[in-house]
């Protein structure tokens, strides 16, 4: 006969096989730390091992280390913007400039962004199913829509930023380039806050999904510092506010595409993501520059 405490096991031993698993809170390395994380998984950027860090070469925690990634940023773009700053000083003019600098973040990156949109490209508008179009997306060859795309986003980026050294000059053009190569990174981590991975063994999901007060407080630093950098350099204003506008009508398209397509993000959506995000940077200063302009 069964008794009551035979069924109050049972009833236990069911809610255990079927609770999920506890996931381990995350573990907040701290500013220094976290950038340091951001800067070896955002660049090819030689970084030490710093103290209190156990294995420098493990996969990051994405679940809290970016909100330092403004910071992160900053630095991973300092060789490119030296190399804007010092091209347009030397008045190699703002074509040859922009060049410069784009390519010099490209290699500082291993091309990582560039990459993602390619491959994004190649997926989302190769492939007829989601199995098929993620299947594509892993492959390491380029297409014609992924080279199509990256060609395009080259063009935009450095067309764009060329207006801006010839409209402004060197040293503004420089700020512009850094508050958009900082506030772009931020957008992919939005995306992965806001959209479930489309695969489970895909690099979003290994890395850890970040929260969404990890992608808000990444954004109100990138923020802080772009209007901060708007006003010390004095640039203009409406540039600004309208590359934001632009970003923001980004993200709602990007989200809608990519869980229609896929079902969710991947590492190499995020990847896009910022590269739509650095040319609607540069757009809204060009278009303010080009329309104030007599």
């Amino acid at each position: 006969m069964k008794t009551i405490e035979d069924s109050e096991d049972g009833v236990a031993e069911a809610s255990t096989a079927t609770a999920p698993p506890v996931q381990d809170e995350p573990v907040w390395p701290g500013w220094l730390v976290a950038t340091a994380i951001c800067i070896r998984f955002y660049s090819r950027l030689p970084v030490p091992a710093l103290a209190g860090e156990t294995d420098p070469h493990a996969p990051p925690d994405f679940r809290t280390v970016p909100r330092a990634l403004p910071f992160a940023a900053l630095v991973i773009a300092l060789p490119a913007a030296l190399v804007l700053l010092g091209a347009g000083l030397a008045g190699l003019g703002g074509l040859l400039s922009a060049t410069l600098a784009i390519a010099t973040l490209a290699v500082t990156t291993g091309a990582l962004h560039e990459d993602g949109l390619a491959d994004s490209a190649d997926g989302l508008f190769g492939g007829r199913t989601p199995e098929g179009r993620l299947e594509i997306m892993k492959d390491s060859r380029l297409g014609s829509y992924g080279a199509l795309a990256m060609g395009i986003a080259l063009l935009l980026r450095v067309a764009a930023l060329a207006l801006i050294v010839d409209r402004q000059g060197p040293v503004a053009a420089t700020g512009i380039f850094i508050i958009a190569a900082m506030v772009s990174r931020l957008s992919g981590v939005h995306l992965l806050a806001m959209v479930p991975s489309a695969r489970i063994d895909g690099a979003s999901a290994a890395v850890g999904r970040p929260s969404m007060r990890t992608a808000l407080i990444g954004y109100a630093i990138g923020s802080a510092v772009a209007i901060a950098l708007d006003g010390l350099l004095d640039l203009p204003h409406w540039g600004l506010v309208l590359g934001f506008l632009l970003m923001s009508l980004n993200a709602p398209l990007v989200r809608r595409l990519c869980l229609r397509l896929i079902g969710g993000q991947t590492g190499d959506i995020a990847g896009a993501t910022q590269q739509l995000d650095e040319i609607a940077i540069y757009l809204g200063f060009a278009l303010v520059l080009g329309i104030g302009s007599p």
